[in-house]
């Protein structure tokens, strides 16, 4: 018999090179997989951003297209966009899928930082932070690599800023307003997170740094009594707003004397302003009194007597036919009317007449005397600062007087004096 393991062994040799040929293709494959696809020579990387600025701490979207052998894309309008190192016309074919895009920035973060393309595009997010700047974004892949330029985070994304009031015009003697500034970028589009300054000429502001809020407005409240013009920056932007105030209605008030007696009437004076159109005035006196001036120009006076010792506030408030207001004060100082009571004869026998005179009334406005002779006849009343009076019976009396003011107040005491009446 003829021995057959020499056929078994040479088949044992046929395996072992296939063997060896399939673990290498094995290890081979195994290795190109852990080295990552990259754009071949010639490839061309262009940017494109969702928006043209990207708020504080905001993000956008951005689409790099890789093409095997392209042209450099247009950049979009605005002057923001891909550029790119290579700019090779050829097939312009998208690049293989799963070719890995790697990307920085000068600001802000990338997030992923690196892509693998699906039909030549990766899509990631550029997250801006809070620093306002201008941004490069770069993207990479093999010797290809493109760019935007001067992407505009927050303020430097500013491109002007609309100043408005609420309201523009105060009243004559100023007041409150709201100031907004809107911040917009270059499409008009309000700027959301963007620390805006304001500054005034007069007055003064609730805050001087506000930020902007969605819609793109910061606001703070300005008061001020005189005309402003308030001034709004953000980045290197700026816009301003001329506060005015409403043309006065009353120019003076005044009143004269400012100092003087209980029952001595004051002059008031209201000038009207050179401009003001006063509808309607009205003068309360301070001390619950009033009295309406109805429409006028230049100049209009009235006289008011108090009836007491005290200083006073007057205020005058005029409106014009818009509905404006406006209120100015003065004040007067009352004293107490000094009167004297003089009686002619002070000595005398009975139901002999005798004349009672008060004295310092010469300037107040009175509306009767009241006397007490003191004898027990009911108190008489005067209309004149003299009266005549006969006692019938002897003994010594204290004759009283009461000055009444044209309001039915007591605006002055007189005496007592003192009478005798004898007998013969």
């Amino acid at each position: 018999m003829v021995p057959r393991h020499g056929r078994r062994g040479s088949r044992r040799r046929a395996f072992l090179p296939a063997l060896l040929t399939a673990l290498g293709s094995l290890s081979l494959v195994s290795a190109c997989d852990k080295v990552p696809l990259l754009a071949p020579s010639g490839s061309v990387i262009t940017l494109f951003p969702a928006a043209l600025s990207v708020p504080i701490n905001g993000e956008i979207e951005i689409v790099a297209t890789v093409i095997e052998q392209g042209v450099t894309a247009t950049p979009p309008s605005g002057g923001t966009g891909g550029t790119t190192t290579t700019n090779q016309a050829g097939a312009g074919t998208p690049v293989h899928n799963g070719t890995l895009v790697s990307f920085t920035t000068t600001l802000g973060r990338i997030e992923p930082s690196e892509a693998r393309t699906h039909n030549g595009q990766v899509r990631v997010k550029f997250i801006a932070s809070g620093q306002s700047g201008l941004a490069t974004i770069t993207a990479f892949s093999g010797g290809a690599s493109g760019k935007i330029e001067n992407l505009a985070v927050g303020a430097a994304a500013a491109e002007r800023i609309t100043v408005s009031a609420s309201p523009q015009n105060l009243p004559p003697s100023g007041g409150q307003t709201v100031i907004s500034a809107r911040v917009e970028d270059e499409s008009g589009t309000g700027l959301a997170g963007i620390p805006v300054t304001f500054q005034t000429t007069t007055g003064s502001l609730s805050q001087t740094t506000a930020v902007t809020n969605s819609s793109g407005v910061a606001t703070t409240t300005l008061t001020t009594s005189s005309a402003a013009e308030v001034t709004a920056t953000a980045g290197s932007q700026s816009g301003k707003l001329t506060i005015g105030l409403a043309p006065r209605l009353i120019s003076g008030f005044t009143a004269s004397p400012q100092a003087t007696s209980a029952g001595v009437p004051v002059t008031f004076t209201v000038t009207a302003g050179s401009t003001g159109n006063i509808a309607d005035a009205t003068i309360d006196f301070g001390d619950g009194s009033s009295q309406p001036l109805g429409s006028f120009s230049g100049q209009k006076s009235v006289s008011h007597p108090y009836s007491s010792p005290n200083i006073y506030t007057a205020r005058v408030t005029a409106r014009d036919s818009l509905g404006t207001t406006e209120t100015q004060t003065t004040s007067v100082t009352i004293g107490t009317l000094p009167v004297t009571l003089i009686a002619n004869p002070s000595r005398t026998s009975p139901n002999n007449p005798i004349t009672f005179t008060v004295g310092g009334t010469s300037q107040a406005q009175v509306r009767e005397y009241r006397w007490n002779f003191g004898d027990g006849t009911p108190i008489t009343t005067s209309s004149g600062p003299q009266t005549s009076h006969a006692f019938s019976q002897r003994a010594t009396y204290e004759v009283r007087v009461q000055v009444i003011g044209l309001d039915g107040n007591v605006i002055a005491t007189g005496g007592p004096v003192s009478v005798v009446i004898e007998g013969l």
